[in-house]
């Protein structure tokens, strides 16, 4: 993808010149880095960020820090209507991990794009061995799932989103 070239071989890279190389060649189709998102909004987009904290790969920093980004470049008003972040406590890159790391992402979005409701709270769940062993609420950034201090641990019903 970097070089074009089905040949090329991973032995003859040259690290000084590699980083610069790739992103001259790919940034466009794999860095997501402008805020700009106003284009998309305009014409009605949704876009909904989710981020594991255990994340091992891309440091969840990065997804704070582009949301944060994307309020400035378009103001709050428009990044309330059209964009969500939620970090997933637990969850590695994309899913697995010790917490809830499950949830129905294009239900989410059609409840959002097709009836108007944009997600305030969503629930995830972990499983181990295929069986349901936890549930939690995924919270809007900067919300935090907190725990209520009755029911639980492991069920979503006895916490409630706040900011911290």
């Amino acid at each position: 993808m970097v070089f074009n070239d089905p040949a090329w071989d991973f032995r003859t890279l040259a690290w000084e010149t590699a980083a610069d190389a790739a992103d001259r060649a790919a940034a466009p189709q794999i860095n997501v880095t402008d805020p700009n998102m106003k284009p998309f909004f305009d014409r009605g987009g949704k876009l909904l960020l989710y981020h594991g904290w255990s994340d091992q790969l891309v440091a969840p920093l990065n997804s704070v820090n582009y949301y944060r980004q994307i309020v400035s470049t378009v103001g709050r008003s428009t990044a309330d209507a059209s964009v969500r972040l939620f970090m997933m406590p637990g969850m590695n890159h994309c899913a697995g991990g010790d917490g809830p790391n499950t949830f129905d992402r294009m239900d989410v979005i059609e409840r959002w794009v097709e009836r108007k409701q944009a997600p305030g709270r969503i629930e995830a769940s972990h499983a181990t061995n295929g069986r349901i062993d936890r549930t939690r609420p995924l919270c809007p950034y900067p919300q935090v799932a907190r725990y209520t201090g009755t029911g639980s641990l492991d069920d979503a019903a006895s916490f409630v989103c706040r900011t911290p």
